[in-house]
């Protein structure tokens, strides 16, 4: 009975949830700020249907209608690009940056002769420009036929991007990593894009009943490269009068257009943390702004692995973004066990500005005994009942080099040592991100 009115209780609540962000979807707009730092990301589908909704206002901004035709041409539409920036130059003749992105675009779709023709004409009206000067020269070997290779450049698009020209706002964006929702380390909006940030967090958890508090922290460097981001961790874990370390690392290699994966790999001698944890999932975004991905998790403890099947499906919308993960674990005896993750986001000024609630439920051996916030603690080979809710928000700094995140979260979860019965907890954590 107790398991029944919690189930109507998270249905009811996530019903709620539903209906508020829907009514909140259709009484505003997507912000551009969050499109364009999502597609600094990588994620040009997804900034390309956020700016659909705001090109058709009637009163349109030349920085909306250029990113607009940026996305276009990041997709490959190169004529569609070629004729919203024709509309946009026609009345905006000294707009440097789209006669950039306009000479860039007839580059990608290799016209030299158009892009050296745009060049010549962009250099009339803006004289002297580096970046233009730049980009007439690339347009100018692909006229005489000097390819690629002769000037040390890998493709077009490793020419295009070679420099940012004098250091204004002229970043092109076509090649930019993505890095996972999980992690959806979204680079904040600046003059070039940051490369490396480090983050720390702390937590703690409070329980109702027989657990003292446990304290987890951690540090990361993440590295961005053209390949895909890199993320080696250090986590820390304090409980039961024990303290353990685990060695972490993920990766986010690129693979082909809206094609991205995520490595995980985990070591720890200590008893708080499992021996060995191997994860992966390969995600595809859609053009239209709906995210799957399939993989995996392996999990070695000192008696057994524990291997699950993991699949998401995510949806930007607006300003909002909705996932929904799920673990299986099939078991010998023919038994299969689930557990799901339900995240939805609200972003505000920006993409590294946003609010969240995320709820968990099911059985999972990725739950571990404790959960403090969205963080997993000491593994269990039991396959332990729980539910989640908790809450985040995240905010920058003014320059946008700092980011500071916090979560509070109630914790409903089985006793290993007494099944069928439940104890309460709650945590609250604070991560701060620095960028540079």
């Amino acid at each position: 009975m107790q398991k029944c009115s919690l189930h109507i209780t998270l249905f009811v609540l996530l019903s709620f949830i539903y209906r508020v962000s829907g009514q909140s979807m259709q009484n505003e707009l997507p912000s551009f700020k969050t499109a364009y730092a999502l597609a600094y990301e990588g994620k040009t589908n997804t900034a390309h249907n956020m700016l659909y909704n705001l090109v058709n206002e009637r009163e349109t901004k030349v920085e909306t209608a250029i990113l607009w035709a940026s996305t276009l041409s990041w997709r490959g539409d190169y004529d569609l690009a070629r004729s919203e920036f024709n509309t946009i130059l026609s009345k905006n003749k000294a707009n440097r940056e789209a006669w950039i992105s306009a000479v860039k675009n007839e580059l990608y779709a290799k016209r030299f002769a158009t892009a050296l023709g745009l060049a010549n004409k962009a250099l009339t009206f803006i004289e002297n420009d580096k970046e233009l000067l730049r980009l007439q020269h690339i347009a100018t070997d692909g006229v005489q036929g000097i390819t690629y290779a002769q000037k040390g450049w890998f493709n077009v698009e490793s020419a295009i991007n070679t420099s940012f020209g004098d250091g204004k706002k002229t970043v092109d964006i076509k090649d930019a990593n993505v890095a996972g929702e999980e992690n959806k380390h979204i680079t904040p909006v600046t003059e070039e894009k940051l490369k490396n940030t480090v983050m720390v967090n702390s937590a703690v958890t409070f329980f109702d009943k027989r657990f003292d508090p446990i304290t987890t922290s951690s540090i990361s460097f993440k590295r961005q490269t053209p390949y895909g981001a890199i993320i080696p961790r250090i986590n820390n874990s304090n409980r039961i009068g024990k303290n353990g370390i685990q060695l972490d690392i993920d990766l986010y290699p690129k693979i082909a257009k809206g094609f991205y994966a995520y490595l995980n790999y985990g070591y720890s001698e200590s008893d708080l943390y499992p021996n060995h944890k191997v994860g992966g999932d390969v995600y595809y975004n859609h053009k239209s702004g709906i995210e799957f991905s399939a993989g995996g998790r392996i999990i070695n403890f000192a008696t057994r692995d524990v291997k699950s099947i993991t699949n998401s499906l995510g949806y930007y919308t607006g300003n909002y973004y909705f996932s929904l993960r799920s673990y299986i674990t099939p078991e010998s005896n023919n038994l299969t066990n689930v557990s799901g993750n339900l995240l939805v986001r609200k972003y505000l000024k920006d993409a590294k500005n946003y609010m969240g609630l995320n709820v968990g439920f099911g059985f999972s051996p990725e739950l571990r005994q404790f959960t403090s916030g969205d963080q997993l603690l000491a593994e269990t080979l039991l396959y332990i009942e729980s539910q989640r809710l908790s809450f985040e928000y995240q905010f920058t700094s003014k320059n946008n080099l700092s980011a500071y995140r916090t979560n509070v979260g109630v914790l409903r979860q089985e006793q290993s040592f007494d099944p069928g019965s439940y104890f309460y907890s709650i945590s609250a954590g604070l991560t701060y991100e620095f960028n540079f």
